[in-house]
């Protein structure tokens, strides 16, 4: 028992001293353990230092970087703010335009306002002046020739100097030296803008596809006596405006090469269906009796009755049939009381007149004027009330009893039905204008008319071109045509307003435009033998102006128009048959065929000058 004791008491000694150097085996790691920790701290916080060093290094660096592009910058604004101010002085004094300018590709540079101006305007007056470089309007085989002063064509050149002369002075320092750095370097090129009278581009063009062949015809109808006549229009073609205005504006801005041929853009159109129902809406009248009315006067017209003298559903069967022209009998009812009947008391003044004359042994031409003449006389027109020369007169055919008579299409003398009346269209403007009334349509010849002086004529073409003008007078005017015995003359009766003016018409040749020759080969002729086969005339650009006077005094002036007629082409057969040789022997002189020839188209061209449409 004691033994055990004992041991047990060793083991348990042993095992305290054993505990015990644990225990200091691990303070002493643990002092270990600090002092590493110490030592690496120690060393962090150098590592520390070190770096925030190196950090101040590379930021002061990197300040002395910064400043360096700063400093660099500063001195490039001011060498170029001292350049600036330098260029600026250097220019001030400048009054030319800047060089690397130019316009229409004519170099301005370097010269002054004027200067420019006088050598653009001179390139241009060249060009549109220039007579051998027509612009040539062509459709299949027609042409039409027009040139720049046909639609009175005008460059803006004081516009486009201005802005020239600008360049380089319209901004500030900065902006002005950059504008004449970039045009010195990369030139610049100023357009100016071209203007052409529309009203002039509108005529050429409306009577260009007027006369085309193949031009769309519209339905349209007339009164004829007592009877609707019906006209069935036909398909064809009608002109595209707008591209066939900025082909020939595209044309005359180019003024250093040749005009180009343009073809005329068309469309192919059918015409509308003809609308019966419309038409005898149009023309359906009540009869009603002419009479006056006093306080105050007003003269009432009487109205004939108008209406179809077959059922509505037998016309619409008539339109069925496959005619190019219908006819409607019509019922005409006439009231107890016209006013023609009321005489003197509608209309007791004449207000104008004004007669032309014509070659009576014409009998084609002088059977158009009177028969139109006759079918005019005793038209009256209300107040407000339009007169259309077309819907009075009607379609010119050799059914309603016209002649062949001759007119210039094309720029040539040619048949045409009617030919001629176009001298009774200009002599009623003319009393019109007299009669101080509104002209609301009204076209000019191509060509100069020999009957009326420029700019005082009108000229028609049925289902195109009309001459219009509206009763702008407070009372009703009544027509009296009558042309008989080589004299067109027509007159306008009414009541005189409380102011009647003086009316002057005047008219005046602005400039000429020199005729052009074409020669054709013609093989039946001898060489070196000519035959003039159309002689030309000269063309103008005119314009008319109407002067009201009262008590002597001008009190308005208007003008009516600015008007160009085309030169009429002088037309010069040449031969190209060989001439054989004659007989050496032979002494025999005979008249020259050619002469008689010569004689005899000019006989025939004398009496073509003198017939007008």
């Amino acid at each position: 028992m004691e033994n055990n004791e004992l041991e047990n008491k060793e083991l348990n000694e042993t095992e305290e001293k054993l505990d015990l150097k644990d225990v200091n085996a691990q303070q002493q790691e643990k002092k270990d353990n600090l002092s590493e920790t110490s030592k690496n701290s120690t060393n962090n916080k150098e590592k520390k230092k070190e770096e925030q060093k190196e950090n101040k290094v590379v930021e002061n660096k990197n300040k002395k970087s910064k400043k360096l592009p700063v400093v660099l910058t500063l001195f490039i604004l001011l060498f170029l703010m001292i350049f600036s101010i330098i260029f600026s002085l250097l220019n001030m004094n400048n009054e030319k335009i800047l060089n690397g300018i130019s316009m229409l590709g004519i170099d301005i540079g370097n010269l002054t306002i004027d200067e420019a101006k006088n050598k653009i305007n001179d390139a241009i007056d060249n060009r549109f002046h220039d007579e051998n470089n027509n612009l040539i309007l062509k459709r299949n085989d027609n042409e039409t020739s027009v040139t720049a002063n046909t639609f009175n064509a005008k460059f803006d050149v004081d516009t486009a100097i201005t802005e020239a002369y600008n360049i380089g002075r319209s901004g500030n320092i900065i902006t002005n030296n950059y504008a004449i750095l970039w045009t010195n370097l990369f030139k610049k090129q100023i357009e100016p803008t071209l203007y052409l009278d529309e009203e002039l581009l509108n005529s050429t063009i409306k009577d260009v596809g007027a006369k085309m062949p193949d031009a769309l015809v519209q339905n349209s109808y007339y009164v004829e006596d007592e009877e609707l006549i019906i006209v069935k229009g036909k398909a064809g073609y009608v002109i595209e405006e707008q591209k066939l205005k900025d082909s020939i504006y595209a044309q005359l801005r180019n003024i250093h090469t040749s005009y180009q041929v343009i073809e005329i853009p068309v469309t192919y159109k059918e015409p509308g269906e003809i609308d019966l129902e419309k038409i005898h809406s149009e023309i359906y009248k009540e009869p009603q009796n002419a009479y006056v009315e006093e306080n105050p006067k007003t003269v009432h017209r009487h109205v004939d009755g108008v209406d179809f003298k077959m059922s509505m559903e037998d016309a619409k069967k008539l339109l069925e049939q496959d005619k190019e022209e219908y006819t409607i009998p019509l019922k005409i009812t006439v009231p107890k009381i016209t006013i023609n009947d009321l005489g003197d008391e509608a209309f007791p003044n004449l207000l104008a007149t004004f007669s032309t004359t014509y070659d009576s042994s014409n009998y084609n031409r002088s059977t158009n004027i009177e028969l139109a003449s006759k079918k005019m006389n005793g038209t009256v027109v209300m107040p407000g009330e339009n007169f259309s020369y077309n819907t009075v007169i009607g379609k010119r055919t050799l059914e309603a009893g016209y002649k062949e008579g001759t007119a210039y299409i094309g720029g040539k003398v040619v048949p045409d039905v009617g030919g001629g009346i176009c001298q009774l269209s200009t002599t009623l403007y003319n009393t019109a204008l007299l009669a101080n009334l509104k002209i609301i349509d009204r076209s000019n010849h191509l060509f100069l008319t020999g009957y009326v002086a420029a700019s005082r004529d009108a000229t028609v073409y049925y289902g195109s071109i009309d001459f219009v003008f509206q009763n702008t007078r407070s009372y009703p005017i009544k027509i009296v045509s009558n042309s008989k015995n080589g004299v067109c003359k027509v007159s306008i009766y009414g009541i005189k307003e409380e102011v009647e003016y003086e009316v002057v018409i005047q008219s005046k040749i602005t400039s000429y435009i020199n005729q052009t020759t074409t020669y054709k080969d013609d093989p039946t002729l001898e060489k070196g033998k000519e035959v003039v086969e159309q002689y030309g005339s000269n063309g103008c650009r005119s314009e008319a102006y109407r002067i009201l006077k009262l008590n002597g005094k001008v009190v308005n002036q208007e003008l009516l128009s600015k008007d160009t007629y085309k030169p009429l082409e002088r037309i010069v057969r040449r031969g190209t048959k060989d001439v054989p040789k004659a007989p050496e022997t032979s002494t025999e002189t005979n008249t020259s065929p050619t002469e008689e020839t010569n004689a005899n188209v000019e006989n025939q061209n004398t009496e073509s000058q003198n017939v007008e449409t």
